[in-house]
């Protein structure tokens, strides 16, 4: 990708360029007498998914679950006072945040350096990095991406006195000329993730952060999602410490280096109790940015994010709409209670929930029916084991239309997935970064 081609707000011509890439044996699914396409010839010819040349197993991605779930977050951060930085650990797809950015967000989130590096590869100019860095390598490449764009903004965690230490160091060996802005982590409990335990801790590490010429404290942190025992009470108790704190800085002039106070907060299952206590936050002596970073929304799914997503909470609101669906075809079918598809570890999420069997394609017919009495009781690495009920209908050939649950770990195993309207057109390709 040409670094000295130019890119617009959102980083569009930088995306664009992804559609140069060649396609090859390097994605899988894909139909083979594409190879030696680029990317945007293959989505030009808009082929069917079901009868375009497409090996199983294929992961699609639906275009109008995505396009509806893009605008609910947008109108739901607006209609609550929000300003959003979506999480882009969960597809690490610039073509997925300039879509965010083009809706509204204010940035796009990161956990580690290294999706920083993908992020401003592809023209992100606003990134929240949800983690403390300490390596001094990130740090001086950090150090040297602040000074070359004085429109690049960047916040990262930090919790804990040595945490800044080691960030003033790196900073300084680097000669950094622009400071680093830090937000305070708040920890959500005893035996939670990361994040500073105490308010005291919390002051002492702004104390740091102070005694830093490198560093710039612009406001407070945290994520609900790791409250022990979580329930709405719990979550938004941690909450009212979070915003507590942040008055509690601004009283003691903590925030005097900054124009703005960020406080930051909200994964993909506590987002209408960021909102409700986000909204008590009182008048400071600064304009207030209160930064959603839930992620999952993008794609929700059809386990875990759909028992937990807030809308089931407030539907008044809204309702989320799975994007995923893995196509996997049946290659054996050793009993009448069981079958086995081609689709494995390798290719499904298997982390939290395994995948759900929600309609069969029939080989001969083409037609799609409901998955009656058809279950996946277990994965192998490339294999899907399936258990089948007397109901069922299923043969060698057939095609399983598989929910999934948890989108971080469905993006991760594919690098281009296939964007595919409601009557299987193939409008375009999502490519990943992990």
């Amino acid at each position: 990708m040409a670094a000295d081609r130019p890119t617009d707000e959102f980083g569009n011509e930088r995306v664009d360029q992804l559609g140069d890439e060649r396609v090859d044996h390097r994605f899988k699914a894909l139909p083979p007498d594409a190879e030696g396409l680029t990317v945007a010839e293959l989505a030009a010819e808009r082929r069917n998914l079901f009868d375009g040349g497409f090996t199983t197993p294929v992961l699609a991605l639906s275009a109008e679950s995505v396009e509806h779930n893009l605008a609910l977050l947008e109108t739901y951060a607006e209609r609550h006072g929000l300003a959003f930085a979506p999480h882009g650990k969960t597809s690490m797809a610039p073509q997925l945040f300039v879509r965010q950015l083009e809706r509204g967000a204010w940035g796009i989130t990161a956990a580690v350096p290294h999706q920083v590096r993908v992020y401003r590869a592809h023209g992100i100019r606003r990134i929240f990095l949800a983690n403390e860095v300490v390596d001094a390598v990130a740090l001086r490449w950090l150090a040297g991406e602040l000074d070359a764009d004085p429109e690049f903004r960047f916040v990262a965690y930090v919790d804990s006195v040595r945490g800044a230490e080691l960030m003033d160091k790196a900073l300084r060996d680097a000669g950094a000329s622009r400071p680093l802005d830090v937000v305070v982590e708040l920890g959500a409990g005893d035996g939670a993730r990361t994040g500073a335990r105490t308010e005291a801790d919390c002051a002492a590490i702004a104390d740091a952060v102070a005694a830093a010429p490198t560093l710039r404290l612009v406001g407070v942190a945290g994520y609900e999602g790791e409250v022990p025992q979580a329930d709405g009470d719990r979550v938004r108790a941690w909450l009212r410490r979070l915003t507590a704190l942040a008055a509690d800085f601004d009283k003691a002039g903590r925030f005097a280096a900054t124009d703005e106070i960020i406080i930051s907060a909200g994964g993909s299952a506590w987002f209408d109790a960021v909102a409700d206590v986000f909204a008590e936050i009182p008048e400071l002596s600064l304009p207030v940015c209160k930064l959603l970073r839930s992620g999952a929304y993008v794609s929700h799914d059809d386990g875990h994010y759909r028992h937990l997503t807030p809308f089931n909470r407030v539907p008044d609101e809204g309702t989320l709409q799975p994007a995923f669906r893995l196509w996997a075809q049946v290659v054996s079918r050793p009993s009448g209670e069981q079958a086995f598809v081609n689709a494995g570890k390798r290719d499904a999420a298997y982390d939290l929930d395994l995948p759900e069997a929600q309609v069969v394609r029939d080989a001969r017919t083409g037609e799609i029916r409901p998955a009656t009495g058809i279950t996946v009781s277990g994965l192998s690495d490339q294999h899907g084991w399936v258990r089948t009920a007397p109901e069922a209908e299923l043969e060698v050939g057939d095609w399983i239309g598989l929910g999934l649950s948890h989108p971080c770990t469905s993006f991760d195993k594919w690098q281009l997935i296939p964007l595919v309207e409601a009557d299987g057109t193939v409008t375009d390709y999502i490519r990943t970064f992990f």
